[in-house]
């Protein structure tokens, strides 16, 4: 358990920016295609207590990764109003994958992170660095494969209803109203963990790789 807070503590930063970061790259690119909403808002920001949750950013976080080593939590959700944008259908789709986007830069950035503490001579703060690093690198890559899952209001989902023919992809967002209630089933059956965990370990040999790590 002491091993376990110690981690997470570390984790702190990567994990807070990674969820809030995930959600002011979708304010950014609605504004870029013509929503302003989250711009007015004052939610484009790399300000993390812009997007906090207590909630779904900070308890169950933590919550989840002590009980079972898996991290879940959200943040406060961007507003985004699909009916500004200068071609709602089409443009949702880069709105919907700037979230996993952002995931995958700072993924990339973390791995940098890691690579650098390698070569630093004092082990002590090299190993910490490490462990935020790592950490940086799980949880942008966790939180990048859950979102892409094809499941409303994921941003998988949105993407799908973007890419699907109109009849269809409006049948397929009317999943949205239950789509929170199919995740929690998901996550709590253990389904969710044994989708995302082999293609997490996946995602992770692709950055050792890259990265040379």
């Amino acid at each position: 358990m002491e091993n376990s807070i110690q981690t997470l503590a570390i984790s702190a930063v990567p994990i807070i920016f990674a969820i809030t970061l995930h959600e002011a790259a979708h304010g950014y690119v609605a504004r870029h295609f013509g929503d302003p909403t989250a711009w007015q808002e004052g939610r484009v920001s790399l300000n993390p207590l812009r997007h906090i949750d207590p909630l779904g950013t900070i308890a169950i976080p933590a919550l989840t990764y002590m009980l079972s080593g898996f991290m879940f939590g959200w943040a406060k959700p961007v507003p985004v109003n699909f009916g500004k944008l200068r071609n709602p259908k089409r443009d949702m789709l880069w709105v919907a994958a700037a979230g996993p986007g952002a995931n995958l830069v700072m993924a990339c950035m973390w791995a940098l992170v890691f690579k650098f503490a390698l070569s630093m001579p004092d082990f002590g703060y090299a190993q910490a660095m490490m462990t935020m690093a790592q950490a940086g690198i799980q949880v942008n890559g966790m939180l990048m494969l859950l979102n892409l899952l094809p499941l409303p209001p994921l941003d998988g989902g949105r993407i799908a209803v973007s890419l699907l023919p109109g009849q269809a992809a409006w049948k397929f967002a009317q999943i949205e109203r239950y789509g929170f209630v199919i995740l929690l089933a998901l996550l709590f059956s253990g389904i969710l963990n044994s989708i995302l965990m082999p293609l997490l370990r996946i995602f992770m040999a692709l950055i050792g790789t890259i990265f040379a790590l």
